[in-house]
């Protein structure tokens, strides 16, 4: 079974750390960036599965870095997080290719499954591509 690789794009650091901290325990691979440029060049710089991302950042926002990760890196599943109940935000999200959407204060259990759903689209998608 191959091991989730998990980019965590945030701009709050405690929030960073503590998540990766939490994933890693559960046996992700997981990398963290503070903003948009770190988490594209990334990106640029090696795979991942699954990116975690913060809808509002300041500079480069989430939805600005999801268009550049699905012009760039397609094969990528993005789940949104916020901690601003904006319905707008999520629609918008889901409209550029997101596949959900996470509120801040985030429940570990609820970022497992949301990542572990996308883990699952992304192999299907493969496994598809491969016939």
């Amino acid at each position: 079974m191959r091991v989730v690789r998990l980019l965590l794009v945030d701009d709050e650091a405690r929030f960073v750390e503590t998540l990766s901290k939490r994933l890693t325990a559960r046996g992700y691979e997981v990398e963290g960036a503070l903003g948009g440029p770190q988490a594209l060049e990334l990106l640029a710089a090696r795979p991942f599965d699954v990116v975690l991302l913060d809808v509002w950042m300041p500079g480069i926002d989430g939805l600005e870095v999801l268009k550049a990760i699905r012009r760039l890196h397609p094969g990528v599943k993005v789940v949104l997080v916020s901690g601003n109940a904006s319905i707008n935000a999520a629609v918008e999200g889901m409209r550029l290719g997101a596949i959900d959407y996470l509120l801040k204060p985030v429940e570990i259990d609820d970022v497992l499954a949301k990542v572990e759903e996308a883990f699952e689209k992304k192999i299907i998608e493969e496994a598809d591509a491969a016939r």
